[in-house]
């Protein structure tokens, strides 16, 4: 494998809803630059982004995968992602490590749920957006009203950088070698080359005013070259974003959007720098990274798999340094180092031995257990503390309580599913401590499911896969209850509160006495600990315990041990004893001061809802509306997609629609689609309230 510096590498995450093309789009991009020598088919099982037997039996995309090419003396790492709504969080994993996001959608199906939520999301971290319009063939009628829709709704930045030619057997170029003059370029399916290349042109200088007075006053024609400064400025701040077209059954298009990724897209250097931080808590400090080979070695570790046989592999971005085979490095805070033995690109399942890596590339580091996502690899102990804000993932909502068929298996499960959260962050481990009422169906009562295991994630798709996986991979088999919904506590009044914790059996004793005000934050807020103690009544080595007791207390709340959030605690005052005092105390006067509070806070159950995205044909607009209606939903409104079909937008309790993909398929004879996706948490009613206090007491 060639050795490239910085500058000549691009690490593009491939996002876009499910069917867009996004595995076919890289395969023949591989295809294409010869990093294979023969086009898989997603439909045959022979692609080579979908590798697992997981992936070739549901013919989807279902965990990230790491491909890469060389094309025209440049590196192209590209991470294909899944486009299912229920897979999203996994989709999303991938972005720490790549500068740009190619958001391919399929030109007959136009902008979908994911499309939407993938760009909003490149976009809040700071990527560079690229958007291939695939599947051209066949769709001619539907192009320019697809980059309008586009235009209209990620606004009037996103501009074509070639346009489909009329006879849809290659692409005219608007930016790279297109002029003002007449050329010999075959002629556009609409638009004009010339006209799109002039709107290119007056975005990119926005950027700069020298550059845009010297096109302006003297009239002078600009390069490519001489615009790359400030076209990379507008892919970075967002002021651009450039749309291509391509099919990749086809090929046309392929090596249009391949001179792209090279020329316009911004390699490591040119990009949005890392936002590492040193510390933790209000001593956290950003911190430059140099990028530089010669400095010290730091790389972020954004995807860890985990195989039964080859042991965990973690997926790094190596961001400054230079990573040899032989060299020693720390993970995190641990003070023991690791040996780099192997280092590897992976190329969909094969692993491919390199000597060295550089800053900018993202490379694998095999059967190191200490691996986990988030984690900062590094050479020197200054850098101990160094690491990247978490990616915010979609928040679980399905739930599954999971229990062994065989005795004797709980341990073999609980590491299973331990690993398949290793692997997937957007799944949730929790313990049950609640009765099954809390799984939520419109009688909110079944069997009790007490110190059960719950796996969490985005939907009922997502965690049959998981199960799946666990069964065919790890070889467990385990038995499932029905969706669990995640009821949480709040409280809605300003209550205050003080306990003396006091125990005294012979010799040195227990005491610690707070008080402590609780109040009420917004949805989603989460929780906040202030100590506002003064003249050391409260010494400051036990503060941390009060707070350590609030949050045992908030694990289970008083309405119907549901838990709590979005509630802000202040410590006011406190006692202490010179010689009874100690940590233990201290947690349990903060247990109980936090228990005591909530009793006078006027509790609430919340229960999450969702939005929804519902697509139907028009005939059925109306038995849609009418039962989201008489499920506690409210239908926030209507578009239409084209001509047959409306999409519903839907806001409902999670509670009420756990059932509803059966329930559509039977309201629209299996013609019916929809997405769903965590909103915000709200309060439940009162009758709803009363059941779930009912069941969890039985």
């Amino acid at each position: 494998m060639a050795e490239f510096i910085t500058e000549q590498i691009r690490n593009i995450a491939v996002l876009g809803h499910s069917g867009a093309g996004k595995s076919s789009l890289i395969e023949a991009l591989l295809y294409r630059a010869k990093a294979i020598t023969q086009k898989g088919r997603v439909d045959r099982g022979t692609n080579h982004a979908d590798f697992t037997a997981q992936e070739q039996s549901h013919h989807h995309s279902l965990e990230p995968s790491f491909l890469n090419l060389d094309f025209n003396q440049h590196h192209i790492n590209l991470i294909d992602t899944p486009g299912l709504p229920d897979l999203f969080g996994r989709a999303l994993q991938p972005l720490p490590g790549v500068e740009s996001v190619l958001l391919v959608i399929n030109a007959a199906s136009g902008i979908e749920t994911i499309t939407h939520r993938a760009f909003e999301a490149a976009r809040t971290q700071g990527k560079v957006v690229l958007i291939a319009i695939n599947h051209i063939d066949g769709n001619q009628g539907k192009l320019p009203e697809l980059l309008d829709d586009i235009q209209t709704k990620f606004g009037a930045r996103c501009l074509p950088v070639n346009l489909p030619a009329v006879s849809l057997d290659e692409v005219v170029d608007c930016y790279l070698h297109c002029s003002s003059e007449a050329d010999s370029q075959s002629e556009p399916l609409f638009h004009s080359a010339i006209t799109a290349r002039d709107e290119l042109v007056d975005t990119v200088l926005e950027e700069d005013e020298a550059l845009m007075e010297l096109y302006l006053e003297q009239g002078e024609q600009l390069s490519p070259e001489q615009l790359h400064e400030p076209l990379e400025v507008a892919l970075r701040m967002g002021h651009l974003v450039p749309v291509c077209f391509t099919s990749a059954e086809s090929d046309v298009g392929i090596d249009a959007l391949l001179e792209v990724m090279t020329k316009l897209l911004p390699n490591p250097l040119e990009a949005n720098p890392p936002q590492f931080v040193n510390g933790f808590g209000d001593a956290m400090v950003p911190v430059d990274v140099t990028q530089k080979a010669s400095d010290h070695v730091l790389a972020h570790v954004f995807s860890v798999s985990i195989d039964p046989f080859f042991g965990r592999t973690g997926v790094m971005r190596l961001y400054q340094g230079t990573m040899t085979i032989g060299m020693k490095l720390f993970i995190g805070e641990g003070r023991k180092s690791v040996k780099v033995t192997h280092l590897f690109k992976l190329q969909g399942d094969k692993h491919v031995g390199v000597p060295r890596a550089v800053p900018g590339d993202i490379i694998a580091l095999a059967k190191v257990d200490e691996l986990e996502v988030g984690a900062v690899l590094h050479d020197s102990h200054d850098e101990d503390k160094f690491h990247l804000p978490e990616v915010s993932l979609p928040q679980p909502i399905f739930g599954l309580a999971v229990t062994p068929k065989r005795r004797g298996d709980e341990h073999k499960i609980a590491e299973v599913l331990n690993k398949l959260v290793v692997e997937d962050p957007s799944l949730n481990l929790s313990s049950s401590s609640f009765g099954n009422s809390s799984l939520g169906n419109s009688s909110l009562g079944n069997r009790d499911t007490l110190g059960q295991t719950v796996l969490q994630g985005q939907g009922e798709l997502h965690l049959q896969i998981a199960i799946e996986k666990a069964h065919d991979l790890f070889h467990v088999d385990m038995d499932t209850d029905k969706p669990a919904v995640a009821y949480r506590e709040t409280i809605t009044e300003v209550a205050q509160a003080r306990y003396r914790h006091k125990k005294q059996s012979g010799g040195s004793g227990q005491f610690g006495e707070v008080e402590i005000r609780i109040e009420p934050l917004p949805r989603g807020a989460g929780f906040e600990f202030i100590s506002k103690v003064v003249g050391g009544s409260v010494p400051g080595q036990y503060i941390s315990a009060v707070e350590k007791g609030v949050k045992e207390a908030m694990l289970h709340g008083q309405v119907a041990g549901f838990p709590m959030q979005d509630i802000r605690v202040s410590l006011l005052d406190g006692k202490h004893h010179s010689v009874d005092s100690k940590e233990v105390a201290f947690v349990m006067a903060g247990k109980k001061a936090f228990a005591d509070a909530v009793d006078q806070a006027a509790p609430v159950i919340l229960e999450p809802i969702v939005e929804m995205k519902i697509c139907i044909s028009s005939e059925h607009v109306g038995d849609i509306t009418g039962d989201i209606s008489a499920r506690r939903g409210m239908v926030c409104g209507t578009s239409a997609m084209d001509e047959q079909k409306i999409e519903v937008s839907v806001e409902a309790p999670l509670a009420s629609v756990d059932d509803y993909s059966t329930r559509l398929k039977s309201m629209t004879g299996g013609d019916g689609q929809f997405s769903m996706a965590f909103s915000h948490y709200d309060v439940t009613p009162e009758h709803v309230q009363r059941q779930l206090v009912i069941d969890t007491r039985e």
